[in-house]
């Protein structure tokens, strides 16, 4: 069965603590929910979260959807943003999980990715490094939502032209967020990677704005 991994970068510096992080906590939870009743992405999915602050890790390995057991996350009392970490950490863990194409053997769709940050990347050499080695392998989607109102477009705009803003750090935004997330993963594992460009992603809810 090949499988469509779905990459969560999610940010746990500092400023992330307390309601913030209470609400991508209930998000992940209610996304997993949606997930789990549509049979195509019970078949084909595969989650896997990455935290980041001061360092990157992985939080959850790519796990099937059905057995992903999820744990909150939790916020150290203080951190930077080390986003470069986090796609560093990306690309080691897509080189290890994703199944490539073998002889008659297919291999896995191609990853998603949604990487959620509301600040700057502390790392930013690394992270221009980081970018390279990202775009070096065959994603499907690269989603980055920033949120809040020191989340910088202009960083993310180099990683991806998918770049989703959530203006305020509410529970309601990131339900809206993380639904929308969920609604592009099932479209994604429907479509199965025939093409899966940003243009099959639905339209984003009414909290989150596209960056153009």
């Amino acid at each position: 069965m090949r499988r469509l991994p779905v990459y969560l970068l999610i940010d746990t510096s500092g400023s992330m603590r307390g309601e913030s992080i209470h609400a991508v906590n209930v998000g992940v939870q209610a996304m997993l929910s949606a997930l789990r009743q549509d049979p195509y992405a019970l078949e084909s999915v595969h989650i896997s979260i990455i935290t980041f602050d001061n360092e990157a890790r992985e939080h959850t390995k790519l796990s099937a959807l059905e057995n992903f057991q999820f744990t909150d996350i939790v916020v150290p009392s203080a951190g930077g943003t080390f986003t470069g970490a986090a796609l560093e950490c990306l690309v080691g863990c897509v080189d290890r999980d994703v199944r490539r194409s073998d002889g008659d053997q297919k291999g896995d769709w191609r990853p998603l990715v949604f990487l959620m940050t509301d600040g700057t990347p502390s790392d930013a050499w690394a992270y221009g490094e980081a970018i390279k080695e990202v775009k070096k392998r065959a994603f499907g989607s690269i989603i980055a939502c920033a949120v809040g109102p020191k989340a910088r477009h202009e960083h993310l705009k180099q990683l991806t032209d998918t770049v989703v803003a959530l203006e305020t750090l509410d529970s309601t935004a990131f339900a809206g967020f993380f639904k929308w997330v969920s609604a592009s993963v099932a479209s994604g594992s429907t479509s199965a990677g025939v093409n899966s460009s940003t243009d099959t992603l639905p339209p984003p809810p009414p909290e989150i704005q596209l960056v153009l």
